[in-house]
């Protein structure tokens, strides 16, 4: 049975968010779903796209102006 688990990185700029998704992501098991909140326009662009180029499923869901949600399912 997969889960989720949140990661705040509200008010935090690059590189921390990134850093701290990798660490959260390598815990997880197979069809686990990391969801990433971020509030950098920095974040919100170089964490999918470092989750994408490692194979796994990402969505991203503006939550309010200038602050999203990034849902890394891991494969």
């Amino acid at each position: 049975m997969s889960k989720e688990v949140f990661l705040d990185c509200l008010g935090e700029a690059c590189p921390i968010p990134l850093v701290k998704t990798e660490k959260a992501l390598a815990k997880l098991e197979k069809g686990d779903v990391l969801i990433v909140e971020v509030d950098h326009s920095c974040a919100m662009k170089n964490v999918p796209e470092w989750a994408i180029k490692h194979g796994h499923n990402v969505e991203i869901e503006e939550v309010e102006d200038g602050q999203w949600n990034i849902f890394i399912e891991k494969v």
